[in-house]
């Protein structure tokens, strides 16, 4: 049996899709429906490895778990991961494939189409309903010629496309009126109707403003989704969200983090952010790290030697090798830890730029980049507690010195990662190890945290799908707009 589908359509970027389909996936598993989210072309260093050793964009992995599903490389076929501004790797169904210039991509992703289809059919003939998220705006009409990612999509697999307007960011009727006049009339007509999005106060308020999009465009609102606290515990996408200031910055264990140019899987941080009694600050460009945290984390890079370059340019590196001397701790995961090592050479440009730089010296640790990618899922213990835990891997390099003497995991009764002889100093391939509840009391109370918060993380996130899914059951429609699904025939 072939399912039905439904795309969700953004009159711009960050106006909530994602969370939006996470939610749906959600709701459909409540009502009992086999339910598969799918993004044909995503943009994003933020990934997920899965079981065949391939990766998608964490999005497609957080909505997998709210539709009840193991992470799959079909859910999103084809992740193109920046490492420079004008340079990604492409990623399809999983595999890394080749790294272009954003021109050269642009010219020929057209070229990518079949394998977004063959991805789509597959889950297609294994789910009663697909929920598709799109990319950007539709509205982009100088990108259409060769779209894959929203209207270009929707065409070819012939599903309904329902649009969502951002109302916190201003001016949503000129942008969902807007879209459909710039829309062909064939692409107009694919869309069922409208969602207005992160609406503050009381939203009968905006009833006028709703009849006015209705009238000017002839589509029907599905209904308005109000700020839901829910989303602000779920993991992020997108590395826009850092810039927003945390609310807690008290605690009694302050950790500081540099927002490097092409972070990556920064997500690994919202477990501690979680965290009643951690102040965790991320350090934006131009601002030096404090020198009274307790411990600095590097975090993951799609480009370690871009951003090893881009960290000196900012003077974070004195500021790291000053804690460090001071006999503070530095954490370091994957493209962060090896920046802590003497070297890192990458001779053939996998993972950025080509050559040869010196890391931070903090790890007795040298690192070579190699064509072989390693993504996996991982579980192990903490070779200093023996506390059981999982992760995964996504990287190039393969890292080497004295200190992985002293690892800091042990995974399959192999050892990752290292320590400084003091301990204070460490470093790790594996992403995801602070969502093991055990694990991250065991490396806060190295810190002098002692208390438990009783925090369950990853419940934590499955209690917020839920109240996302319950919040959209409230504000929209939701019979009418599962109703609309369909596929060509």
């Amino acid at each position: 049996m072939t399912a039905k589908a439904l795309m969700i359509q953004g009159t711009g970027s960050d106006v909530g899709k994602s969370v939006i389909v996470a939610g749906l996936c959600r709701a459909a598993l409540k009502r009992g429906l086999s339910v598969a989210p799918f993004k044909p072309q995503n943009m994003s260093n933020n990934a997920a490895a899965c079981e065949d050793g391939g990766e998608i964009g964490r999005a497609q992995a957080l909505q997998a778990r709210a539709a009840g599903l193991a992470p799959h490389t079909d859910f999103n076929p084809v992740l193109l991961k920046p490492q420079t501004d004008k340079i990604a790797q492409i990623v399809v169904q999983g595999k890394a494939i080749d790294t272009l210039a954003a021109a050269d991509y642009m010219a020929s992703r057209d070229k990518l189409l079949g394998a977004v289809l063959e991805s789509f059919h597959r889950l297609a003939e294994a789910h009663d309903l697909i929920l598709i998220e799109g990319a950007g705006s539709p509205a982009e009409t100088n990108l259409r010629a060769r779209d894959i990612a929203n209207m270009g999509f929707a065409r070819a697999a012939g599903v309904p496309v329902c649009l969502v307007g951002d109302i916190d960011k201003g001016g949503v009727i000129a942008n969902l009126v807007g879209t459909q006049m710039v829309l062909s009339s064939d692409d107009a007509k694919l869309i069922t109707g409208f969602i207005i999005n992160k609406f503050r106060g009381d939203a009968t308020l905006f009833a006028d403003g709703v009849r006015d999009i209705e009238d000017r465009t002839g589509w029907p609102c599905y209904g308005i989704v109000p700020w839901l606290s829910a989303i602000s515990r779920l993991p992020a996408e997108d590395a826009v969200t850092l810039s927003a200031p945390d609310e807690k910055q008290n605690g009694s264990v302050k950790i500081a983090a540099p927002m490097l140019s092409r972070i990556a899987n920064f997500d690994d941080a919202d477990p501690l952010r979680l965290e009643a009694d951690v102040d965790f600050q991320w350090i934006p460009p131009g601002k030096p790290i404090p020198r009274d945290v307790d411990v600095i984390i590097l975090f993951g890079t799609k480009s370690t030697l871009g951003d090893l370059d881009f960290l000196r340019v900012q003077g974070w590196d004195h500021d790291i090798i000053a804690h460090a001397r001071n006999g503070g701790r530095v954490l370091g995961l994957c493209g962060g830890y090896q920046m802590l090592g003497h070297q890192i050479t990458d001779k053939d440009g996998v993972d950025g730029p080509i050559g040869t730089r010196h890391g931070l010296g903090l790890l007795d640790v040298n690192t070579e980049m190699i064509k072989n990618k390693t993504v996996r899922p991982v579980e192990g213990t903490c070779a200093l507690t023996d506390i059981r835990l999982s992760g995964y891997e996504i990287h190039n390099g393969q890292t080497t010195g004295r200190d992985t003497d002293r690892p800091m995991l042990r995974l399959a009764n192999n050892p990752d990662g290292a320590r400084s002889s003091d301990g204070k100093i460490e470093g790790t391939y594996v992403h995801g190890l602070f969502t093991d509840d055990a694990f991250r009391q065991a490396w806060l109370s190295r810190l002098g945290h002692q208390a438990s918060t009783g925090l369950s993380y990853e419940q934590s996130i499955d209690d917020a799908l839920d109240q996302l899914a319950d919040g959209l059951e409230s504000a929209l429609d939701l019979d009418t707009l599962f109703a609309s699904a369909r596929t060509k025939q």
